[in-house]
């Protein structure tokens, strides 16, 4: 038995917040909406080209579900293109961020937070920077 690969992360969160981490990850991340069968909840699947990263799952009424705390998590990475122009569309949407870099490997990071408070990273090779 072995681990191959990375499958996806979910968020869980109630309808509206649900929407807005739609919108974040689609418009300023950049992943698209795609195909979900019925899972008996509504919700989202999010992919990067043919890949399905992100599953959005709408909390119920009586599941609370915290934002902006620390835990153990701390953030998931998306590998990306063309740097300026993401920092353009995070700028215009008054997004703050931080910028990291791991010169070895040649890649540029920038560092956000999406509606619910949870890290994201934003990995850019030297060619894309």
């Amino acid at each position: 038995m072995a681990t191959i690969g990375f499958n996806h992360y979910n968020l869980r969160a109630p309808r509206a917040l649900m929407d807005e981490l739609k919108a974040f990850y689609c418009d300023i991340v950049g992943l698209e909406e795609g195909q979900r069968p019925d899972l008996g909840n509504f919700g989202y699947w999010l992919y990067a080209g043919d890949q399905c990263v992100l599953h959005l799952s709408q909390a119920g009424p009586d599941e609370p579900r915290l934002t902006h705390v620390n835990a153990t998590f701390d953030h998931a990475a998306f590998t990306c293109t063309n740097r300026p122009e993401m920092e353009a569309r995070l700028k215009q949407h008054n997004i703050k961020f931080e910028r990291g870099e791991v010169p070895i490997l040649g890649i540029a990071q920038l560092f956000i937070k999406d509606p619910a408070g949870n890290g994201v990273e934003l990995s850019f090779t030297e060619r894309d920077s």
